[in-house]
């Protein structure tokens, strides 16, 4: 199956400039920086477990609803449980929405938590939240990115423990999510500024040729020119660090970005990473040739290369919005290719021994509500589903998480959580403490006000089995 690709192809001009490309060959990077707002963060403690070298955060951007796909009320009336039936899977006792078969039958690797919870309705302020794990700070309806968000998980990863081996803390592929003037917070490093920013990739894996350009030196630039243009940037840095002092940001942010940039320009291993053409025809097609398959084995080969958070956003910016025409879009166009690349990214990331490292988490900003929905555009047909963050779910599996399980219960129609509820901040601790870093660590804003990563706490009962 072919999936519908809507939105535009290709690196965003703005993007390059975020991760220093466009800085280094084009002197425009200091600007960026002295635009930034930076902070540094206090004496983080380092927790003694390391379960994960890599997460990677399969997106639902829109709100998966819960009731097609992973917590079912088939006993609920039929406004609630909709059209589609459960499926037994390899795990007595566990079903899925029909229509995720093959990850059914690999349920055994998966723990479904049935019970985050979170009482926002707005798509932006609840990817911030999911992604960040703490409330956009002065959110209102529709609040886009700005330099006072919280950090996405990259942003604070590459923060606390900055690289100089060509290999960036996070990548996001393959749609930046934006839709008119709303750019969608959590995509960012926030305060924490520019220079901790994950790459953000807009470029559709499944499309011939693809490629990632931005890695390689441009034609008729050679090493040789390149360190010319270095010994330039050189002797004009005092005079561009002058002006990032002016603007509030720190001097060094200059010579940090140029280094960054001159080493993911001159190492091999990230550019590599994208060569999808690398893989066999037959890996090719086990995840499928579509966006969504092929944005899931890029994912596995950025793990592969080192890349410790990699955020794959399954759709355009609103894809799993399902105010009208629910069953019709899932069943066709969105949890086919969902299935079959998860599945396969499972089975890849197990058959290379990656899987015992690498923790895979799947989830959007919140679910759907249980009654079906007349909704205006689709007059007379109760088929969608509005917005709904008082109880969703989402799925794990790997680096130490116990499969085969689910971790809370929601009420009987799947409106509010019937045991215990976890919150964003609880998903932003999980993933922290599966990479070894302390979720209670402070950093420090640029108005000097200490502000803690994040406030949750780990869903222990992913690695323990037993619900607290």
């Amino acid at each position: 199956m072919e999936l519908g690709h809507r939105h535009g192809v290709g690196f965003l001009r703005r993007e390059f400039i975020q991760v220093g490309f466009s800085g280094l060959i084009g002197l425009g990077m200091p600007r960026l920086a002295a635009r930034a707002a930076e902070a540094t963060p206090s004496s983080p403690k380092v927790p003694s477990q390391h379960r994960a070298k890599s997460v990677i955060i399969v997106f639902f951007t829109g709100g998966l609803s819960h009731h097609e796909t992973f917590d079912m009320k088939p006993e609920a009336p039929e406004r609630i449980r909709g059209d589609f039936k459960p499926i037994a899977t390899s795990v007595p006792g566990i079903y899925l929405g029909e229509h995720l078969p093959l990850l059914a039958a690999r349920a055994d690797k998966l723990a479904i938590v049935r019970t985050f919870s979170h009482t926002n309705l707005n798509h932006l302020n609840s990817t911030h939240m999911m992604l960040t794990g703490q409330n956009q700070p002065g959110a209102f309806f529709d609040k886009i990115a700005t330099r006072d968000d919280y950090p996405c998980y990259a942003g604070a990863l590459n923060a606390l423990r900055p690289r100089s081996d060509g290999i960036p803390s996070g990548v996001n592929l393959p749609t930046f999510l934006m839709e008119g003037p709303l750019i969608w917070p959590g995509q960012h490093a926030g305060f924490l500024g520019a220079r901790h920013d994950p790459w953000q990739v807009r470029q559709d894996p499944s499309r011939p040729g693809f490629g990632f350009e931005g890695l390689t030196l441009p034609a008729g630039l050679t090493i040789e020119r390149l360190g010319r243009r270095r010994s330039l940037l050189d002797a004009i840095g005092p005079q561009l660090e002058a002006t990032a002092a002016q603007a509030g940001s720190e001097p060094d942010a200059y010579h940090a970005q140029v280094d960054q940039a001159m080493t993911l320009l001159l190492s091999g291993k990230a550019a590599s990473a994208f060569d999808l053409a690398a893989e066999s025809p037959e890996v090719r097609d086990r995840y499928g040739r579509h966006m969504f398959g092929q944005t899931l084995l890029l994912a596995r080969r950025l793990v592969e290369a080192g890349v410790p958070i990699v955020q794959v956003n399954m759709g355009r910016v609103q894809s799993w919005d399902h105010h009208t025409n629910i069953f019709r879009t899932l069943k066709d166009r969105l949890l086919p290719p969902t299935d079959r690349g998860v599945s396969a990214l499972l089975d890849d990331l197990g058959a290379r021994g990656l899987l015992e490292d690498t923790l895979v988490a799947l989830v959007g900003e919140f679910g759907r509500t249980p009654r079906l929905s007349v909704l205006p555009g689709n007059p007379g047909a109760a088929d969608g589903r509005d917005h709904w963050g008082r109880v969703f779910s989402g799925a794990f599996a790997g680096a130490g998480v116990q499969g085969g399980q689910v971790i809370g219960q929601s009420d009987k129609i799947g409106g509010y959580p019937a045991t215990r509820p976890y919150s964003p901040g609880d998903f932003a601790a999980t993933i922290y403490r599966a990479l070894g870093v302390d979720p209670t660590v402070e950093f420090m804003d640029r108005l000097n006000r200490p502000l803690r990563l994040c406030l949750g706490e780990e869903i222990s009962a992913l690695y323990t089995g037993a619900v607290g």
